[in-house]
């Protein structure tokens, strides 16, 4: 029996977090679709145009470190504005929501695009200072030296491209339950969670 839980969000906001507990909790598959355009933005800087990579994606293309680097964050949201790249990805993604056992993803327009008919919709959220000061904690955490205003100003340059697309923008689904993890533990926002997933499967 498939079951889809679907959770979206801005970069940083929690929602892959949150997204490997919820699918740990309920023995959920769980794919953060977000490396999906990560690994598609990391071959176009090796020289691959974007349609090309995305066309030819494979499972292991998902397994590299090198894709949480700054750079392949910026590729992977410039790649995801390109309609044919978000198309070649589609059947990838709802082959996997409806797989049986039940599945998780997480991403900006699973919801709204991907799987409009998932079973539950979460939009977890944050303000995008709270957001930068974690990205910024994380990238300093790995030995990368940025600044803190450059890490706001890449936050916020990427909510204005994923938001401000024509083709899938970042935004809650009408029916989504959402979660603002701006003064939130992350056990209290993994908690709201599991309480609306429950609520849904009952």
């Amino acid at each position: 029996m498939s079951f889809t839980v679907a959770i979206d969000g801005p970069a940083a906001a929690g929602k892959g977090t949150i997204s490997r507990a919820v699918a740990a909790h309920f023995a959920f598959g769980h794919l953060d679709t977000g490396l999906l355009y990560r690994a598609v933005g990391a071959h176009t800087l090796d020289g691959t145009p974007a349609v090309e990579a995305a066309q030819a994606l494979v499972a292991e293309d998902l397994e590299s470190d090198a894709l949480r680097t700054p750079a392949v964050a910026q590729a992977a949201s410039k790649v995801a504005a390109i309609p044919q790249v978000r198309a070649a990805l589609i059947d990838f993604q709802r082959a996997f929501a409806r797989r049986a056992g039940g599945a998780v993803l997480d991403g900006r327009d699973i919801g709204t695009v991907i799987c409009p008919e998932a079973e539950v919709k979460l939009y977890v959220t944050a303000s995008a200072e709270v957001r930068a000061e974690r990205r910024y904690l994380e990238l300093e955490a790995k030995g990368l030296l940025v600044s803190r205003e450059q890490v706001l100003a890449d936050v916020r340059e990427r909510d204005a491209r994923d938001m401000g697309r024509s083709d899938a923008p970042l935004k809650p689904a009408e029916d989504a339950v959402i979660i603002d993890t701006s003064d939130m533990s992350i056990e209290a926002a993994v908690a709201r969670a599991v309480a609306v997933i429950e609520a849904r499967r009952d």
